[in-house]
């Protein structure tokens, strides 16, 4: 089967398996969403919601996080790890929003990227899930193993990766198929032990027979 057949087919099936599908971090708006996008690299969704509850109601504005001591900020933050390095990068890319954009987050990937510390993964997410905006694919470790084991591309680096899977997958589905991929990854294909035995796209993966019979994957009764 060719890939793009099996991306046209694990489509039909995604929205089946995973119809909640979308970004496990909590916000209301642009900003709240790269706040935690910025936090969460290294750090698991559910640790990086646990702090921006408190955050989100102590910092309202991009104003505000611009002028927080940067030893006040990191104090915050401390527990998603980084923190040093995640707080100078939250404090330039909020002062370059308040005195370059007026204070809101900018909407395309070109003034996104402008921030200091924004690459375009966290452009993509805060584009795809704040605004609507499907311009790139986010690419995190889940979407790198899912997409290597699914037979959609060799390479290893995540913007090779995204071009592989932009040429395959139609753009109106982009930031669906993170989420799909993402919720997969953490919910049935393990990095480690994958459950292949129950996993609900089995038949469309080249990687699941091959793990069952080298003990890659789980067994049934596990």
């Amino acid at each position: 089967m060719k890939a793009s057949e099996r991306v046209a087919q694990l489509i039909k099936i995604w929205p089946k398996v995973y119809p909640n599908a979308r970004t496990e971090l909590n916000f209301e708006n642009p900003l709240e969403l790269l706040i935690a996008t910025i936090l969460s690299a290294q750090c698991t969704d559910k640790r990086v919601n646990m702090v921006t509850s408190a955050l989100f109601k102590k910092y309202r504005s991009a104003k505000d996080y611009a002028k927080a001591p940067q030893a006040e900020l990191e104090n915050a933050i401390k527990s998603t790890g980084f923190f040093r390095n995640k707080t100078k990068s939250i404090r330039a890319a909020t002062s370059t929003i308040a005195n370059k954009f007026g204070g809101k987050v900018p909407d395309s990937m070109e003034e996104l990227r402008e921030l200091p510390g924004v690459g375009r993964k966290t452009a993509n997410v805060v584009l795809g899930n704040a605004f609507g905006v499907n311009d790139g694919i986010v690419v995190d470790t889940h979407v790198i193993r899912l997409s290597q084991r699914l037979g959609l591309t060799k390479e290893k680096d995540p913007e090779k990766i995204e071009r592989d899977l932009m040429k395959l997958v139609p753009k109106e589905h982009w930031t669906n198929w993170s989420h799909w991929l993402i919720w997969h990854g953490r919910r049935r294909c393990f990095a480690r032990k994958p459950d292949c035995a129950n996993c609900e796209v089995f038949r469309l993966c080249p990687s699941g027979k091959v793990f069952l019979r080298t003990g890659v994957a789980r067994k049934p009764d596990d």
